[in-house]
């Protein structure tokens, strides 16, 4: 379908409402937030002079929405300028307006008649082929669609985004029998291309399809804690991310959303799914039942399963509620063999085999939910979905899990399973019997790098939908592999280009990680045409391995650590002048080391949710491997004749010495981490892997030469380095920052200015790395500094003298 959108309507500014259109705003999109007219003065509004047709008055509600949607954390936006995008107004005056727009997104009140009675007023005004589509959560889509016109009901179609939209993935389409196939289609595309979403494919019926599943699972869990004397903190501690699910699990998800949005969709769930096999399940238990009447509902009401105090010290304490007495307790420490057999385990499937098998109360959790779970996925299909990967799909993106119902079920080992889910009292559906029987093991397999799934009416597999457009590195590891070492792999993409993954903890950056790196330079400069450095951790790297650090520097190996952190430095400028073109990758955490990294590349192509940063002033270090010696460089990039330059060098320390971490890829330009031309971001993560192959592969075809090393950098030696150290005492002064953080402060300057040079001059790379080396050692041999590694490394232990 050759569409575009170029402008949307939002109609409806509540929670959901606003953040939509913020989120629109964000991937560019020109927005027109619309809602009822505010009818009667408020007083501060009569004391202006302004009358009840005045348009402040009439969008009071529209514009209040947006404000106070710019102001939560975390932010609906980018970046602030975004809002610019989004246009305000109300019912009565603007909609003729959305004859201009390619997209009307219904978010009002839940409630079948105003509904109705808005499209029946968007009909008036609508352009014919524009999309018309509700984000209702349970209300059926064909019910809003009728008695409208057969253009209308053609271009019409269920959106459920998941709250907060920027950034939970879950996109639910759900069409009408009358909703055009191309429609379908071009919503599936748009979703996850451009709003970055796993857009999923629902049948109209109850809950659709996240929170059919998702809701069921909690309302077991809720039913479980009183057969099996559970505690809050217990089944928060069983369900968390040892299990591959948020770290806020069960009850404390439960604070944070509310528990009356849960509530309503179970009551919705009880009242419309009468011949559901669990349909008992979501009738409240009685603890839930007087929490909703007490009205401890989370977060919104300042108690919930859990409940925030000041103790007589003045300290935060956060007390778990007694499910049995209903009363409020200091929460309890919890203990499990089971966890504690899953903690050296990295990979979250390989966890369920140790859950299934274990002894204890947090393996008897996973055993009762798990076992009815598949049960009652395999039951839905097909009422919710003909295809089992949308479940999956659901449950990821919607609420955070690592792995879908089916993908633990084939890590559990469906066979294996049966016969514990008998003993449960739950039975698989047929169509799993059937399968197991035509010798399929498995819902999901990979063959040649490609993962399919078992199509039930065809009973055989198939690809994934778009797998042809991802690179999903699970999938090719096993057998693309090229070379590995304990902390990273390089992996081949095909078409000459070489991934560089890493895979230690948290992805941080040790000497192995160096290593491959080198290794991978070394290979596509002999024999490849590009490298990209990613992975699909849950995050792109969180720096440098300060354990390493800490232990050079405790034992005062300086000349040790002066190679490694030479090697790290050599690595970036390596990245940087190799012969091939070197793409990095970014995703949500890209700190320290794994920023530098990306200020060396060719080119970053980052996801929308990086959060990049320079942050080794919180550990009393500069940044050693590059990143300040790479910041004095732009800083003399950005000087020009008609400016104040220490204006300039000012903004570049800043953003190192503040240690700021961009909130946003959009945010990551603004402080200088990305630079103009040299970067592009992927809204979707499931394609950023992709992307970044493809540009390294337009810069080989270009004709990439490899770059010339710098010797024209300008640094401002004393000029700079008095307002560097004038800055530094005054906060000092104020008492801003430690006598510490002054001497770091100081050093980076130092750095940043060339030195202590008579005048400004021109300076080389290598000088300024040289400068850079020399004081992160010395801050190394810091007490203060050292402290600070301590409490990350050590964790409290002492200090050795």
């Amino acid at each position: 379908m050759n569409k575009k959108i170029n402008k949307v309507a939002v109609l409806g500014s509540g929670i959901m409402g606003s953040r939509i259109a913020c989120h629109f705003a964000n991937i560019g999109v020109e927005v027109l937030l619309l809602d009822i007219a505010s009818k009667e003065l408020l007083p501060e509004e009569t004391a202006k002079g302004l009358t009840a047709d005045h348009p402040a008055v009439k969008n009071r509600i529209v514009n209040a929405a947006l404000q106070n949607a710019i102001k939560t954390n975390p932010s609906p936006v980018y970046t602030k300028e975004v809002v610019n995008r989004i246009a305000t107004g109300n019912f009565e005056d603007d909609m003729p307006k959305i004859a201009g727009v390619d997209w009307i997104i219904e978010v009002v009140v839940e409630n079948l008649d105003i509904k109705k009675k808005v499209f029946k007023q968007v009909e008036q005004f609508r352009k014919a082929g524009t999309l018309v589509t509700s984000n209702t959560s349970g209300i059926p889509i064909h019910l809003m669609a009728e008695g409208r016109s057969e253009d209308f009901k053609a271009c019409f179609c269920g959106t459920h985004f998941f709250n907060p939209p920027r950034y939970l993935r879950l996109l639910e389409i759900i069409p009408t029998p009358d909703t055009k196939p191309e429609i379908v289609d071009f919503l599936l595309f748009y979703g996850d291309k451009f709003l970055g979403k796993t857009t999923v494919l629902c049948k109209d019926t109850p809950a659709f399809i996240a929170n059919r599943v998702g809701v069921y699972a909690i309302m077991a869990l809720l039913h479980l804690v009183e057969k099996l004397d559970l505690t809050v903190e217990e089944v928060d501690k069983f369900t968390g991310p040892a299990l591959g699910r948020p770290k806020s699990a069960t009850f404390r998800t439960s604070d944070v959303v509310g528990l009356d949005t849960m509530i309503k969709v179970a009551k919705g769930l009880y009242d419309n799914v009468p011949n559901d096999k669990a349909h008992d399940l979501f009738q409240l238990p009685g603890y839930v039942v007087k929490m909703e009447e007490n009205k401890w509902l989370g977060d919104k009401t300042k108690q919930g399963f859990y409940k925030k105090i000041k103790t007589a010290e003045g300290k935060t304490e956060i007390l778990a509620l007694d499910l049995k007495t209903l009363e409020y307790r200091p929460q309890e420490k919890v203990k499990s063999a089971t966890l504690d057999l899953t903690k050296s385990i990295e990979n979250v499937k390989d966890r369920m085999k140790v859950f299934a098998a274990g002894k204890d109360k947090a393996a008897e959790v996973f055993r009762s939910s798990s076992f009815g779970l598949f049960e009652y996925v395999s039951d839905r299909i097909p009422e919710i979905s003909d295809e089992l990967y949308r479940i999956d799909d659901a449950m990821r993106a919607g609420f955070g899990w690592d792995l879908g119902p089916f993908e633990i079920w084939d890590a559990v080992g469906i066979t294996e399973s049966l016969e514990g889910m008998k003993k449960y009292g739950h039975e698989a559906a047929g169509w799993v019997h059937d399968m197991l029987a035509a010798g399929h093991t498995s819902f999901y397999k990979v063959e040649d790098g490609i993962k399919k799934y078992y199509d039930i009416p065809s009973k055989s597999y198939q690809s994934l939908p778009g797998a042809d457009e991802f690179i999903i590195l699970d999938n090719i590891r096993g057998n693309k592999t090229i070379w590995k070492n304990s902390g990273a792999s390089i992996i081949d993409l095909g078409d000459g280009i070489l991934n560089v993954e890493f895979h230690s903890k948290m992805n941080t950056i040790g000497g192995d990680t160096l290593q491959a790196i080198n290794k991978a330079i070394d290979l596509a400069e002999k024999d490849y045409r590009g490298l990209v450095i990613g992975n699909d951790g849950a995050n792109f790297s969180a720096g440098a391995n300060v354990g390493m650090i800490f232990m050079m520097a405790v034992e005062q190996d300086w000349d040790e650590l002066n190679m490694a952190v030479r090697a790290f430095q050599n690595t970036s400028m390596r990245i940087r002048y190799s012969s091939i073109p070197v793409v990095v990758a970014p995703h949500n955490l890209a700190l320290g080391g794994g920023c530098e990294f990306s200020l060396h590349a060719d080119h970053v192509q980052l996801n929308a949710e990086t959060y990049m940063g320079l942050v080794e002033f919180g550990v009393g270090l500069i940044p050693g491997g590059g990143g300040s010696k790479e910041f004095a460089l732009r800083a003399s990039d950005e000087y020009k004749a008609d400016q104040i330059v220490q204006n300039v060098l000012k903004d570049r320390f800043l953003t190192v010495a503040m240690a700021k971490v961009s909130t946003s890829a959009a945010e990551a330009f603004e402080l200088g981490y990305l630079q103009k031309d040299k970067y592009a971001i992927s809204i979707n993560r499931s394609r950023l892997i992709a992307d970044a192959k493809a540009k390294a592969i337009e810069l080989a075809d270009a004709g990439y030469t490899q770059p010339v090393r710098r010797k024209d950098i300008r640094v401002l030696g004393k000029q700079g380095l008095g307002i560097v150290y004038a800055g530094a005492n005054t906060m000092f002064s104020g008492h801003y920052i430690s006598e510490h953080d002054k001497k770091i402060s100081e050093k980076l300057g130092y750095v940043m200015c060339g030195g202590d040079l008579s005048s400004p001059t021109e300076v080389t790379e290598q000088y300024l790395l040289d400068l850079e080396r020399e004081v992160f050692l010395s801050l190394c041999g810091e007490r203060k500094t050292l402290e600070r590694i301590q409490s990350i490394v050590t964790k409290g232990k002492p200090l050795r003298n």
